[in-house]
C-alpha cells in the first residue's frame, strides 16, 4: 500500500496565540542578514488559493502525487489536462504587495536570501534575484526520460495545437496551477511526448510524496547556517520540506519570527507568529524601515 503525503497537521499542544505586533520583525530585519522561507499564503493576494487556510484548496482538492503521476496514463492525462487549463489562469498571475516588499527588503541589504516553497515565480517577478525555489517552478517542464529541460510555454503552445477547442470551465484553480475538472471535462485530452526522446513529461516541480533534490536541500541548508534569522511567510509549515529550516534555525540558536494568519506546525519554535495579511504586514514593516517599494506591475 502507497504512503500518502502529509497534507494537514493536528496540534498536539497549545501553540502561542498570534500577535499583531510587528515590532520584532522589524527590529530582526533592521538587523539584516535575514533568510525569508515564503508558502503559499504570500501568493493569495494574487488570486492563487493556499493550500490550507480558510477556503484553501485541500477542502476540495487532493494535489497529484509523484506516485500517482508516474504510475498511470490516465492520471497523467488528468493532471495535464487541469494543468494546462490552469496555466492560462496561473501564468497571468502578478506579484503583490508583500513580493514587492520582498524584493525592496533584499535591495536595500536586510535579507541573506530567500527560499520559497511556491512554484509561481511571482518573487522573481517582483525584481527578486537568487530566488531558492525550493519545489521548483511551474515554467519549466523536464523529461523524465532524457532530463530535458524546456520552457512551459512551448509546451502549452504544443498542447493547444493537440488539443484544439479544449475550453472547459473549471471550479477552481490550486497553488500547484492544476485546476477543478471532472472527469467528464477531461475526456480523451491529448498529452505530448518530449521533443527529444519521447519520454514522459513532467513539471519541473516537487510533487507531493516527492524528495526535494538533495543538493537543494544542503544549499539552503547553508543559508540558513549563514542567516541571522529566519522569517516565515505564509507557510503552514505542515510538510517536512520547509519545517527541517525552521527546526534548524531554532537549534542554533537564531530567531524565528513567522507571519501567518494561522497557526503553523513551527509556532513552537517561532519567537512570534504575526496574525496578519502578509500584503499589509510586509507594507508597514517596509514603511517603519523607511525601505521605499516599486510600483505595482
Amino acid at each position: 500500500m502507497r504512503m500518502r503525503p502529509t497534507l494537514s497537521w493536528t496540534p498536539v499542544e497549545d501553540l502561542p496565540p498570534g500577535t499583531t505586533d510587528l515590532e520584532p520583525v522589524a527590529d530582526a530585519l533592521s538587523t539584516g542578514g535575514v533568510l525569508v522561507l515564503s508558502g503559499a499564503g504570500i501568493s493569495t493576494e494574487s488570486g492563487i488559493p493556499d493550500y490550507r487556510g480558510e477556503g484553501g484548496s485541500l477542502s476540495r482538492h487532493t494535489p497529484m502525487t509523484y506516485q500517482d503521476f508516474t504510475g498511470g496514463a490516465q492520471a497523467r492525462r488528468r493532471y495535464w489536462a487541469r494543468s494546462h487549463l490552469g496555466w492560462r489562469t496561473f501564468g497571468r498571475a502578478r506579484p503583490n504587495a508583500g513580493h514587492r516588499a520582498v524584493a525592496a527588503f533584499a535591495r536595500h541589504g536586510l535579507l541573506s536570501g530567500v527560499i520559497t516553497q511556491n512554484v509561481d515565480g511571482l518573487h522573481q517577478a517582483a525584481g527578486g534575484e537568487g530566488v531558492v525555489e525550493l519545489h521548483g517552478s511551474l515554467d519549466r517542464v523536464v523529461c523524465l526520460g532524457c532530463g530535458a529541460i524546456s520552457p512551459r510555454s512551448e509546451l502549452a503552445r504544443r498542447l493547444e495545437e493537440a488539443n484544439v477547442g479544449f475550453a472547459p470551465v473549471a471550479a477552481g484553480i490550486n497553488p500547484d496551477g492544476d485546476a477543478d475538472l471532472t472527469d467528464e471535462q477531461v475526456g480523451d485530452f491529448r498529452v505530448v511526448p518530449c521533443t527529444v526522446c519521447g519520454g514522459i513529461l513532467k513539471p519541473d516541480v516537487v510533487f507531493f510524496g516527492e524528495a526535494v533534490p538533495p543538493r537543494r536541500v544542503e544549499h539552503c541548508r547553508e543559508l540558513v547556517h549563514e542567516a541571522t534569522s529566519l522569517l516565515v511567510l505564509g507557510s503552514s509549515l505542515t510538510v517536512m520540506s520547509g519545517l527541517r529550516f525552521v527546526r534548524q534555525a531554532a537549534k542554533a540558536g537564531k530567531p524565528v519570527l513567522i507571519v501567518n494568519l494561522a497557526p503553523t506546525r513551527g509556532d513552537q519554535h517561532a519567537v512570534t507568529r504575526v496574525a496578519l495579511p502578509l500584503g499589509t504586514a510586509l507594507t508597514a514593516v517596509a514603511d517603519r524601515l523607511g525601505v521605499p517599494g516599486p510600483a505595482p506591475t
